[in-house]
C-alpha cells in the first residue's frame, strides 16, 4: 500500500490520498518556533519534511460560487480533490453502470432459479 501521492499515482482516488492532498492544500501555516525554512520554501506540516516549494494556492474568497456557497479554503480544497479524483478515473462511471447491470442480471437469474426449483 502506498503512503503518499508522490509515487506517480497522484490523482488516483483513494481516500487516504484525497485526505493527503486536502491536507496539503489547507495545511500552510507559519513555521513553529525553532523550525527554519529556507527561502523559496513554505511550511506545511503535512508535507514530508515540512518544507514545500509550492506556494499556498487557495485563499478564502478567491472564487465566487453561483449557488452562494462560501468560498473558504477548505471548500475549494475539497472541490479540487474531488475534481482531480473524477479526472483521474474517467472509467469510474462506466464501471458503476456495469456493476448495477450485473446486480440486476444476477437478481433476475436468482429469482428464476428459485422459481424453477419450486416448480
Amino acid at each position: 500500500a502506498k503512503d503518499t501521492l508522490v509515487d506517480g499515482d497522484l490523482l488516483r482516488p483513494h481516500w487516504h490520498e484525497q485526505d493527503y492532498l486536502f491536507s496539503i492544500l489547507t495545511g500552510y501555516m507559519d513555521a513553529p518556533a525553532g523550525v527554519e525554512i529556507r527561502d523559496g520554501l513554505y511550511y506545511n506540516p503535512y508535507f514530508p519534511g515540512g518544507a514545500i516549494s509550492m506556494a499556498r494556492a487557495l485563499f478564502d474568497g478567491v472564487v465566487e460560487y453561483d449557488d452562494g456557497t462560501p468560498a473558504t479554503t477548505s471548500q475549494m480544497a475539497k472541490d479540487v480533490t474531488t475534481f482531480l479524483s473524477w479526472a483521474a478515473e474517467p472509467e469510474h462511471d462506466d464501471r458503476k453502470k456495469m456493476g448495477v447491470k450485473a446486480i440486476i442480471i444476477i437478481s433476475i437469474l436468482t429469482a428464476f432459479s428459485v422459481w424453477l426449483k419450486r416448480n
